[in-house]
């Protein structure tokens, strides 16, 4: 059953209420691939500055700001959000990984991904003058811990 739509089909905010709050952790990733010499500005070469720096705070502002994006999302107060982005040659490309945490009664897999998703937009925005054809990609939920449903792993 699909938990945001009532009996008659209809949308809604799924009722958290009657949850008790525990401890919560999810993993999201997404790659941003580009070329060799899109990379070297990744890295450090970008006129408008530190992509990667900017990139990962934009990531945590976009978690803390997920249940404004996202219709059904329930605010939460996040105890931890982390962005790591890492330069990768072999793809090339940058892989970037979001962690959330929160004490609560619902999830946090929607922050994690929209962390991931806005560091990812704000990476190929950052770069877009040098290379137009870059690529968001693998964007998904890695793992989750907590809740109800309890742990999640992805495939590799």
């Amino acid at each position: 059953m699909l938990t945001h739509f009532d009996a008659s089909g209809q949308a809604h905010m799924v009722d958290v209420s009657g949850k008790p709050a525990t401890a919560r952790e999810a993993v999201a990733q997404a790659v941003v691939i580009m070329s060799p010499d899109t990379l070297a500005l990744a890295q450090g070469g970008a006129a408008k500055g530190d992509v990667l720096g900017v990139a990962r705070l934009a990531g945590i502002m976009g978690a803390k700001r997920t249940a404004d994006l996202i219709p059904l999302c329930h605010p939460l107060p996040l105890d931890k959000v982390s962005v790591d982005l890492v330069a990768d040659p072999a793809l090339p490309g940058v892989r970037i990984t979001a962690t959330a945490r929160t004490t609560g009664r619902t999830g946090v897999e929607m922050e994690a991904l929209t962390a991931a998703s806005v560091a990812a937009l704000t990476v190929y925005d950052m770069l877009k003058a040098a290379q137009k054809d870059m690529r968001i990609e693998g964007v998904r939920l890695l793992r989750k811990t907590g809740g109800k449903s309890g742990s999640f792993q992805a495939a590799p």
